[in-house]
């Protein structure tokens, strides 16, 4: 984040396309489709920004899908930026809370899934720095051809990491945005996305990231071998390790995550909540 955020938003369009752009050339582009479904209750709201790897959503008990594709940063014509200051915009706007799901070691390499929330903006101002922001750090929603698309929605972005913070480094699992009028997720509702653990060339979904509500208190996740890892909610005042499966809390987001990594081998089948908080 540049040193004047602070104080100076008169950027032109141009300036914020050249951010956009390097941001663009420095993520790896998924080859293939791979699948993200939702399963039980309600859908929070049948919206999408992008799957990051060229998914197709499917809504569980019903025939539609919604075909999305894109990474971080790409698409779209970004408007001119406003060139007001925001004078009570609370700093944590222009930077993302970011936490860790899950992390790893295999075959030697390291590995970890993080997650990006950005706060809502709540005028037009405040998002302008923002998609600055956003463009600096790679986390621009694909799709969004201007600042306003961004007013009253926290946005995030999960993201597989091969043990570095570089953006080169990463992965785009799916990107999406929470809102006010979002169906919540309760009970057995749970949202995942399957993808290949090690490159976007594979075609063995190992790697699944998820979210549930706050009452869920196990997810198992179901591979095709018939075996199986269930992933449990700690206890209340208890850390878990993040090199150890947990549904976690992630700041700035109000669902939970779930992180699950098939044994080499065998691959993504099904996951489900499978308890919850009575």
């Amino acid at each position: 984040m540049s040193a004047d955020r602070e104080t100076n938003h008169d950027m032109t369009n141009s300036d914020i396309t050249t951010l956009l752009t390097e941001a663009t050339d420095e993520v790896e582009i998924g080859i293939a489709p791979y699948q993200a479904v939702i399963r039980g209750g309600r859908r929070r709201k049948a919206r999408r920004w992008a799957v990051a790897t060229a998914t197709a959503l499917v809504i569980a008990g019903s025939s539609a899908t919604l075909a999305v594709a894109g990474l971080p940063g790409g698409g779209g014509t970004v408007g001119p930026a406003a060139t007001q200051t925001p004078t009570t915009a609370p700093a944590d706007l222009y930077t993302p809370q970011r936490t860790t799901l899950a992390s790893g070691i295999e075959d030697g390499k390291e590995w970890s899934v993080v997650i990006d929330v950005w706060a809502a903006p709540r005028t037009e101002a405040e998002a302008a720095g923002q998609l600055e922001a956003m463009g600096e750090a790679g986390d621009v929603p694909t799709g969004v051809t201007k600042a306003s698309e961004l007013v009253g929605k926290s946005s995030y972005l999960t993201f597989l990491s091969d043990g570095s913070d570089k953006r080169e480094d990463r992965r785009g699992v799916y990107e999406d945005a929470f809102e006010k009028t979002d169906d919540p997720m309760n009970g057995t509702d749970v949202e995942s996305a399957a993808i290949p653990f090690r490159t976007t060339a594979e075609h063995v979904e190992r790697l699944v990231i998820g979210m549930v509500g706050k009452d869920a208190e196990q997810v198992t996740c179901t591979w095709k071998d018939g075996t199986a890892t269930k992933v449990d909610r700690p206890a209340k005042n208890t850390e878990v390790s993040t090199d150890r499966p947990a549904i976690r809390t992630a700041g700035g987001s109000p669902v939970d995550w779930f992180v699950c990594l098939a044994p080499k081998g065998t691959e993504y089948k099904s996951a489900d909540v499978t308890a919850t908080r009575e």
